[in-house]
């Protein structure tokens, strides 16, 4: 997840973008993952890697629609992508699907994206029922004003109301930050990607 500071005083509220946005927003996913250590790993070169990432973006805001598993800000420049209790063991059922999808998007470097959903899946917990924050982004220009946090905030809310824990991974240390002001909490070692790469750590929240 990305990163950004406290929640400004009054509130964004949670919007949810219809399918005709989901170009729009893999552009915006894109943008603020351009230079995470993941994205990073999957696609070394910059130019490719700014080609590549919205169309793999595409397939996740995809697949979170499919379970009303967007949130966005009103002003549009903030996006969550989660999947609520349940659904993803139904993700994971569509494997062959996506790997396909992946494939399409990455071509050679879809080895690289394979090897990280790998290590994700081994260590994701395998219940209670849990939300599952995958991605969060904000646009670069209106990144630190806090957008991204009033989100996480409004769906650990709706989890606490429907009595269910909360998963995430953050990729870098604001990320981690960030869920553990929403108190969040580590659950087991990192997850380390092969050959030097960067680390995941996985967070869990019980419901409040």
């Amino acid at each position: 997840m990305s990163t950004f500071e406290s929640p400004p005083r009054g509130v964004l509220g949670l919007g949810r973008p219809a399918r005709p946005d989901t170009d729009e927003l893999a552009a915006l996913l894109a943008a603020a993952f351009h230079d995470d250590p993941l994205t990073r790993w999957i696609i070394p070169d910059d130019r490719t890697r700014a080609e590549l990432l919205p169309g793999l973006f595409r397939i996740f805001v995809d697949v979170s629609h499919d379970y009303d598993g967007v949130a966005l800000s009103p002003c549009g420049d903030a996006v969550m992508l989660f999947l609520p209790p349940g659904a993803s063991k139904e993700v994971d059922a569509r494997g062959d699907e996506l790997e396909q999808r992946f494939a399409d998007a990455l071509g050679e470097y879809a080895g690289a994206l394979g090897t990280i959903v790998g290590l994700q899946a081994e260590r994701h917990p395998a219940g209670p029922p849990h939300y599952y924050a995958s991605f969060g982004a904000v646009r670069p220009a209106r990144q630190r004003n806090g957008l991204l946090s009033v989100l996480l905030q409004e769906l650990v809310d709706r989890a606490d109301r429907e009595g269910h824990p909360a998963y995430a991974e953050a990729s870098s240390p604001g990320g981690e930050a960030l869920c553990l002001r929403q108190d969040f909490v580590p659950l087991g070692g990192d997850i380390t990607l092969p050959n030097g790469g960067p680390s995941l750590r996985p967070l869990w929240r019980d419901p409040r």
